[in-house]
């Protein structure tokens, strides 16, 4: 268990217990399939999901505070906060990105965020989104246990604001609306990759600042990685893996750049468009 209770918190948008919010309208089945489909590959683009549903931008909500002796709020708080911190420590001028805690559904400024969707970056607020039942069905569903797999999973939606700071998100957004699905899906992967690596550094680097990996957590940080891949989750879903379809990558791949992250600690490293 990473020994996270004497790190740092920078604090959270508690919107807890302030209603589901919006509910995904529209669309019936198909849009169920893709609000599960994001939820088990850690949350789709919610810009995406806007653009099929029709959402609007989000309102201003009350921030409440969250309970201190909050456990699982804590633990989100402390690894968000070493995340942004690492990556202050790497990027000159880094904007600090906001963890938002929700229930059910919440209000963004790329619609309507729903837990079904999985934990979710939003560029447009700069806001990573958490309903804190996603540790569970990570456990009971997806079979990664541990709370360093959690913390992988934060550690990878931070990684999609640095990208969303360095212009990288931006261009593939742009890149993909003139190509083909199947372009579009592979420039995803690779998106979603480079975060991997990206979560690997923060991982490497909270360690050496923090010494609060213990034996098994990087294992467990895996195990999450492996869990979520493309293929693993197509072949329990329906038995069949369809390669152009993949939008985040296979088990393999996932685990490859969590681990090249990690090892190289250096964002040079983590070049997964050019590989």
């Amino acid at each position: 268990m990473v020994k996270w209770q004497g790190g740092r918190r920078g604090g959270v948008e508690d919107r807890r217990g302030m209603g589901a919010g919006t509910a995904i309208g529209g669309g019936g089945i198909g849009m169920v399939l893709i609000a599960l489909v994001g939820y088990f590959v850690f949350g789709i683009d919610p810009q995406v999901l806007l653009s099929q549903t029709g959402g609007t931008q989000g309102e201003q909500q009350q921030v409440g505070v969250s309970n201190p002796d909050d456990e699982a709020a804590a633990f989100a708080d402390v690894i968000h906060t070493s995340a942004n911190d690492v990556w202050t420590g790497i990027i000159r001028g880094y904007r600090p990105s906001t963890l938002v805690l929700y229930t059910g559904g919440t209000q963004t400024a790329c619609g309507s965020g729903q837990a079904a969707m999985g934990p979710f970056y939003c560029p447009a607020d700069e806001r990573v989104y958490l309903d804190l039942s996603f540790a569970h069905t990570l456990e009971q569903q997806l079979g990664a246990k541990g709370d360093f797999a959690l913390a992988y999973v934060i550690g990878h939606e931070v990684g999609h604001h640095v990208q969303t700071l360095t212009g990288a998100s931006a261009e593939v957004q742009k890149a993909r609306q003139n190509s083909s699905e199947r372009v579009a899906n592979a420039m995803s992967v690779k998106l979603e990759l480079q975060a991997d690596c990206y979560a690997g550094i923060w991982a490497r680097r909270s360690d050496a600042q923090m010494n609060w990996l213990e034996a098994g957590d990087l294992e467990e940080a895996i195990g999450a990685a492996e869990a979520v891949g493309d293929d693993t989750l197509q072949k329990r879903s329906s038995g069949q893996v369809v390669p152009d379809s993949f939008t985040h990558g296979t088990s393999a791949q996932r685990v490859h750049w969590f681990r090249q992250g990690y090892d190289s600690g250096d964002p040079n490293a983590c070049d997964t468009f050019r590989s």
